[in-house]
């Protein structure tokens, strides 16, 4: 299988027959992806006072993103993404709805953070189905390459917009405005992709037996997972270092564009890398692109100022999107057909377990010695998760037989007529 895209198969992808609806939709349903955890936080801050109840219920929404996406993943392989996305859309509104009632109310932290686990685990994981569905939907070879590189490089953009829209929300004039606003969105765009016709005909898969682990249970999907964990818990570090710096430079507002700097050349290059990637093998691909990581990401230990480690952030983010565009291409390689939105998940789970430990530590370091320390410690994990998917590599290279569990495209398309 190709692994490389020109221009000409991004066009071809998004114009897939069938794809339009399920595209908007989807774009409609991510786009708050970034800006909802961040409302929230700044929500219950502002409330209560207090960055240490807002940070537990913060940490508390991204655990509940972790546990769902691989529940809410194998539930689309089973059943198709229609039923399972109706459902957690109804409970995510529910949660969302309980815990705006909850700030306002003033409730304890004991009740704002169970509620805050419950939207995060009931986000509505679009991004799993729709990803899945590009392998239903388009052909294997370098049009589907575009759509995985499609899918990443949307998911940058809106890590660069959701945030920025987060911090204008807030300044409305009730604090829950950015709550309230990306919840909307994500139900809206949540629902209207379930409901589109070529999704609604993703019916059940065939009852076969499965692992009790699911897609895991394969060493191929162990080792997408681990790079997907290096390759969070390095941006985790560097998420809160970031801020620091500009904090201790005496431009505290300046830590968000700072990190929209590395987002906005992940987008860049991921179009270029995307034609061209290199190594071409996946087994090769996944351990070499975190350690190119890992290395470039020891560059922004090196400026004493903002202009310096501005650049250092555009060099380092090269590497972001291709890596998220390899994760997901992988995910053919190692996991049988029918499994799709469930590694998908894995990988999402991995990426958020990742930036977890990353923002956790940073603090520690950033608390005791510094922005310095918590850059180069963002580099060394890189570095070594990196080895150890590299003696894990063989794991990727031997795959897993494809069946022919799904249905045929001819059926996806007719659905779309």
């Amino acid at each position: 299988m190709s692994h490389s895209a020109r221009l000409s198969d991004y066009r071809a992808a998004l114009t897939t027959p069938g794809m339009r609806g399920p595209v908007v939709a989807s774009l409609l349903a991510r786009l708050p992806i970034a800006m909802v955890g961040l409302s929230l936080l700044l929500y219950v801050e502002r409330a209560t006072g207090s960055f240490a109840v807002a940070g537990l219920v913060s940490a508390a929404a991204l655990v509940g993103v972790a546990l769902g996406s691989v529940v809410q993943g194998r539930l689309m392989d089973r059943f198709g993404p229609t039923r399972p996305l109706v459902f957690t859309t109804g409970l995510f509104a529910l949660f969302v709805t309980a815990s705006v009632i909850s700030v306002e109310a003033s409730a304890s932290v004991f009740a704002l953070v169970p509620l805050a686990l419950g939207v995060g685990a009931t986000e509505p994981m679009v991004g799993s189905a729709s990803r899945a569905l590009w392998e239903r939907m388009v052909p294997s070879g370098p049009t589907r390459m575009a759509a995985y590189a499609y899918e990443s490089i949307s998911m940058e953009v809106f890590f660069i917009l959701g945030p920025g829209l987060a911090g204008l929300l807030l300044a409305a004039p009730w604090a829950g405005t950015g709550v309230v606003t990306g919840a909307l969105l994500m139900v809206v765009g949540a629902l209207w992709f379930a409901f589109n016709p070529v999704v609604r005909a993703w019916g059940p898969v065939a009852a076969t037996p499965r692992p009790m682990l699911g897609a895991f249970a394969y060493p191929g999907m162990r080792t997408v997972a681990l790079a997907a964990l290096g390759f969070g818990v390095t941006i985790g570090f560097v998420e809160v270092a970031v801020p620091a710096f500009a904090k201790a430079a005496g431009h505290a507002s300046m830590g968000g564009l700072m990190l929209s700097l590395w987002s906005i050349s992940s987008v860049i290059f991921g179009v270029l890398y995307g034609m061209r990637p290199w190594p071409r093998p996946m087994h090769l691909r996944l351990p070499v692109l975190l350690g190119g990581f890992g290395l470039l990401s020891l560059l922004l230990a090196i400026p004493a100022s903002l202009v310096g480690l501005g650049l250092a952030l555009f060099v380092v983010g090269t590497l972001i999107t291709p890596q998220s565009t390899a994760h997901s291409a992988a995910i053919e390689q190692v996991t049988p057909n029918g499994m799709a939105a469930e590694a998908f998940g894995w990988v999402i789970t991995s990426v958020t377990v990742g930036l977890a430990i990353g923002q956790g530590l940073s603090g520690q370091l950033i608390e005791h010695f510094g922005t310095r320390p918590a850059f180069v410690a963002s580099g060394v994990a890189g570095l070594l998760i990196a080895l150890a998917v590299w003696l894990l590599r063989g794991t990727v290279r031997r795959g897993v037989p494809r069946s022919e569990s799904l249905p045929a495209r001819s059926e996806m398309e007719l659905a779309a007529r």
